[in-house]
């Protein structure tokens, strides 16, 4: 009975992962589409032929890029582009500080990373990108990730909402390789419209997650290899978070006081 009441709650949970995909073409406008493989020269060069520094012009070009994604957080009107411009350039800087002082890095990230986070803007997956012809965009649903670092394990959760109504959640836990600045992570539990749980393996999420948008079919193939998903994370303040997924895909959340 059991495997009969999971095999028709998982195909619940497919119906409303597609139901709320299909919701993203009625969102999107043409005005916040841009194509990769047209993509506009960097923003942030306006500081190339200042009289400073190399360090100087590299701290500020950071600043500059981090108040446009704070910009795109509050109102999602930040050209595309120039956000994945800025994404970019928080990337690199990321690595640099990391190779620096491993440590510092990590333990900044898990002072910060503990809270509810909304998805503001994604490149998608490389699949995603191939799919749409290399559009990036502001995500257009409500997705709210959460992350508790002050527990053992560390918890995940990670949910599309109808308003205030979760369509499907996810949750499971998490790691933090510091060695690597790489967050690793599984799901077990999905939960239906706030009112059905089902426990699956890693397999069966990593499946659904994939049709959601929100993981990749590289996490399917990681979780066949008994491998978990993984992000490549970049920032964690109190405002905003960054970080490259398992499939390529760079993301922006906006940090908030609770599931709005």
């Amino acid at each position: 009975v059991s495997s009969v009441y999971n095999t028709i709650m998982t195909r619940l949970a497919l119906l409303v992962c597609s139901s709320a995909l299909a919701l993203t073409s009625g969102f999107t406008t043409p005005q916040t589409h841009v194509t990769l493989c047209h993509h506009a020269p960097s923003t942030f060069t306006l500081f190339s032929t200042a009289a400073t520094s190399t360090a100087a012009s590299s701290s500020t070009e950071i600043q500059e890029a981090a108040q446009l994604l704070y910009r795109a957080a509050e109102t999602k009107l930040e050209n595309p582009d120039r956000v994945l411009d800025a994404l970019e350039l928080l990337e690199k800087d990321a690595k640099q500080q990391f190779k620096a002082n491993p440590a510092a890095f990590s333990q900044d990230i898990l002072n910060n990373i503990s809270g509810d986070w909304r998805l503001i803007f994604t490149t998608g997956t490389k699949e995603r990108q191939q799919k749409s012809g290399g559009r990036v965009n502001y995500f257009p649903l409500k997705a709210i990730q959460k992350f508790d670092a002050t527990v053992t394990p560390k918890l995940i959760e990670n949910a599309i909402y109808a308003w205030d109504l979760p369509l499907i959640r996810f949750s499971g836990d998490f790691d933090f390789n510091e060695r690597k600045r790489k967050l690793e992570f599984d799901f077990d539990l999905i939960e239906i419209l706030g009112l059905f749980k089902i426990k699956l393996g890693r397999k069966e999420v990593a499946k659904i997650g994939a049709s959601t948008g929100l993981g990749s079919k590289g996490n399917e193939k990681l979780a066949e290899n008994d491998r978990r998903a993984f992000f490549d994370w970049i920032s964690a303040d109190e405002k905003i978070a960054t970080a490259r997924g398992g499939g390529g895909g760079l993301a922006l959340w906006k940090r908030v006081d609770k599931r709005i």
